[in-house]
């Protein structure tokens, strides 16, 4: 785990990428990162996140610029810009009951191909999907997510990369944080090693491979 300025985390991100970015409405989004993201200028993104946020925060900055070419969400209902980008088919949109988004990013972190779920039998949902029958119940086979890269903010991180969050704004972090090949990390407060309990640490520093500087 290396420590990094915000500058040389959003460099390695390249045109094209396929991002984890944690949060809920912005709640617990990594908006350091986000703003270097806009400021670099990254292009072509495919973005993995629980929603598309509002105007001007969180995931809404890299809409706001016109940075993300797919987006996997749950629901965009509440960004306006993301609607009108979507309908305008300047950006491809995936929606996935939010359940089965979580499920697929674990089944990711976890090795595994994918999940049953009886979510969305019956509905659009199952368009082009693989259905099953298991012990008279239908489930439709649902494929891992992961990613080049996950974007995760923390409450406290400590100088091995350990990861404690705060509350509600801990949502998808954790399990985004084993589900992409680099993991970037910013942190409210970073601390020395042994601050953070052992059994307060959420994610550990093993799946943390960059830490954002603060100051």
């Amino acid at each position: 785990m290396k420590v990094v300025s915000v500058e040389h985390a959003v460099a390695m991100i390249p045109d094209g990428a396929s991002i984890m970015i944690g949060g809920f409405m912005g709640v617990g989004a990594p908006e350091r990162l986000l703003d270097e993201l806009a400021r670099q200028g990254k292009s072509g993104l495919t973005v993995i996140a629980n929603d598309a946020c509002l105007p001007g925060k969180g995931i809404g900055k890299l809409v706001d610029s016109a940075q993300i070419a797919r987006l996997t969400a749950s629901h965009i209902g509440l960004n306006p810009i993301a609607q009108q980008q979507m309908m305008a088919e300047k950006m491809a949109v995936d929606l996935v009951p939010q359940g089965t988004l979580a499920e697929r990013i674990r089944a990711g972190g976890c090795g595994l191909g994918g999940v049953l779920t009886p979510t969305g039998v019956g509905t659009v949902v199952e368009a082009g999907k693989r259905k099953i029958d298991l012990d008279g119940k239908s489930y439709l086979l649902e494929t891992a997510l992961r990613a080049d890269f996950a974007l995760i903010h923390s409450f406290l991180a400590d100088y091995q990369g350990n990861l404690s969050y705060a509350l509600t704004a801990r949502n998808f972090n954790p399990v985004m944080a084993m589900a992409a090949d680099t993991v970037i990390v910013t942190a409210e407060n970073i601390v020395p090693v042994g601050v953070i309990a052992p059994d307060h640490v959420v994610t550990p520093g093993p799946l943390v491979d960059y830490l954002v500087a603060n100051g």
